[in-house]
């Protein structure tokens, strides 16, 4: 049999045809991936700009409902300030109770808080404290430096008292906790700040914006109020944002706006 033989080749003109054909398929494929990794980043942005909203907010609302539980009446349960963005302060008893009256009057303002050594052993050094006379309905916070717990003794050796409290007065363990916009430390990612007394942390990323407003008794509406007595219930609305510009959509950050109102259990209405 004749056996076909062919020294015939590729030409150019298929070289190349065959170039932009694989061409167009890698320049296809890339720009899916590309489209994929863009809404990838874009979902994963909008998942933890959610978290970061949803996680600041529920930590407001819990110390809201909170607020004014078993106050002393020296004491608002709420301390607004209407800035941009605002902050504000809940005030409540800490649970579990941690209570106890004075068995003996202060000889100075200096001197050292003689109570019963039953109840003393819930308090802790280093932690602030409140004591309230309900005889003047005046008290003040004060920082705990040493618990004596057999003799019954609460020291306070870094700052004296504003006088000298009498017998009867009582000393509670308050939670004073302060929620508030940092924009200021890194202007580009705003920070939703915690704060116990002198102590501050972040809480959320990318929060840009706080906004709190209240509704009274009788049905008003408003950014501030004198006394928290009046006050029903807190209207919040926070702004979540993106920790990068959206990169589908070339159009800046994305933002969330969360909004919730919370009745507030606590307060003698």
């Amino acid at each position: 049999m004749n056996r076909i033989r062919s020294n015939n080749g590729v030409t150019l003109i298929e070289l190349l045809i065959a170039a932009v054909i694989a061409l167009v398929c890698a320049g296809a494929a890339l720009e899916l991936y590309v489209n994929q990794q863009k809404n990838w980043l874009t979902q994963e942005n909008i998942t933890d700009m959610q978290q970061n909203g949803r996680a600041g907010i529920d930590e407001i609302v819990y110390h809201a409902r909170q607020a004014g539980y078993h106050l002393p009446p020296a004491l608002e349960a709420i301390y607004p300030s209407n800035s941009d963005p605002d902050s504000i302060t809940f005030v409540y008893l800490k649970e579990p109770q941690c209570d106890c009256a004075l068995t003996a009057p202060m000889p100075l303002p200096s001197s050292e808080l003689k109570l019963s050594p039953d109840t003393i052993d819930c308090f802790e050094p280093d932690t602030w404290a409140y004591i309230y006379d309900p005889f003047a309905d005046e008290g003040e916070f004060f920082l705990i430096t040493w618990v004596q717990t057999d003799a019954g003794h609460l020291q306070h050796n870094t700052m004296s008292l504003s006088k000298k409290y009498p017998a009867g007065s009582i000393v509670y363990v308050i939670e004073v906790v302060t929620f508030y916009v940092d924009n200021t430390t890194d202007s580009l990612h705003p920070k939703l700040m915690y704060q116990r007394f002198e102590d501050a942390n972040i809480y959320a990323d990318n929060i840009e914006d706080l906004q709190f407003t209240y509704t009274l008794a009788h049905g008003a509406v408003v950014d501030s109020f004198i006394s928290a007595d009046n006050v029903r219930e807190v209207n919040v609305d926070l702004v979540a944002r993106t920790d990068r510009i959206d990169p589908a959509r070339g159009q800046g950050y994305l933002r969330d706006t969360l909004s919730t109102t919370v009745y507030l259990r606590n307060m003698d209405f």
